[in-house]
């Protein structure tokens, strides 16, 4: 009889909404479709997620979550992939990375979505104080995915539409200076055709850069991040090369956008997940993804 647990493990270390196809509601479907077992850490519970909605209902679990990583710890629990994403606090930051030092192996991989802000504008529940300690997060982690709002703050760079490959690539290297192995850099903008927007990742093993380009498409659904970094994750847990990691979460993310833009509901309850998921059990039909020089 084989000992090993024939089912990949992530902890992964979130909100959750009851409303809203976003963080762990998000996360959850798409890992265990891809043949994952997630293991949540909630780090708030929400009646919804905080885009759109008024009035929602919010409990911070920061004084569980110690005891609740803790007791994980006693029972000898070891995890293929460790991933967090928006946190709340600088305590929350603290936490962890307690639980990244208490869970990190040879074997598995740190995952952190440095979820603070977009359109060049930081989240309202964010200041420099958490930009801080999210890069001392960042620095322990070997994969990172942050937008290119994110990167800017990371960097302490401005926020330009403007910026060309070569640029991309100097701040993909110096993301990876500060810790990770690998950055993967979403919402790349094209300075010379803004119909079109890149994910674009650097492998400092290997010093080479990827790029996957699709169509923009004019419209915001909240919870595409925590969706996208799941898949590259329930990817890379599968065995998949990076390049094709990239490309499974951006055919996923456009296929989910395009299924659920002709339909008029409210864009805030995001993707029509549910009518996606089964595509995530298809192989990779094409491969758009580039090897820059």
């Amino acid at each position: 009889m084989h000992k090993t647990n024939p089912v990949k493990k992530v902890m992964a270390i979130h909100d959750l909404s009851g409303f809203g196809r976003a963080s762990l509601s998000a996360i959850i479907p798409i890992l265990s479709t891809m043949g994952t077992q997630v293991c949540p850490v909630p780090t708030a519970i929400l009646s919804t997620h905080t885009g759109n909605f008024e009035n929602f209902t919010y409990v911070d679990l920061t004084d569980t979550m110690e005891a609740y990583i803790h007791h994980w710890k006693t029972l000898n629990l070891s995890f293929d992939c460790v991933y967090s994403g928006f946190l709340g606090s600088v305590r929350q930051i603290e936490i962890v990375s307690k639980a990244f030092d208490l869970f990190k192996t040879k074997e598995n991989f740190v995952v952190v979505d440095p979820v603070m802000g977009d359109d060049g504008e930081l989240y309202q529940t964010m200041d420099e104080t958490m930009v801080r300690a999210m890069k001392r997060l960042v620095a322990q982690a070997d994969i990172i995915t942050p937008n290119y709002t994110e990167a800017a703050f990371l960097l302490g760079r401005p926020y330009d539409l403007t910026i060309d490959e070569d640029q991309i690539k100097e701040w993909l290297k110096e993301l990876s200076a500060m810790g990770p192995q690998i950055v993967i850099l979403t919402s790349v903008p094209h300075d010379d055709n803004h119909k079109r927007t890149s994910v674009m990742a650097y492998n400092r093993e290997h010093e080479v850069f990827w790029k996957v380009t699709c169509d923009y498409i004019p419209a915001y659904y909240p919870g595409t991040g925590d969706a996208f970094a799941s898949v590259v994750i329930g990817s890379l847990l599968q065995g998949d090369s990076l390049p094709i990691a990239l490309e499974r979460g951006v055919q996923f993310i456009t296929t989910g956008i395009k299924a659920s833009y002709g339909f008029d509901y409210p864009k805030r309850e995001g993707i029509l997940l549910e009518r996606v998921l089964d595509s995530l059990k298809l192989p990779v039909m094409t491969s758009s993804y580039e090897l820059i020089k």
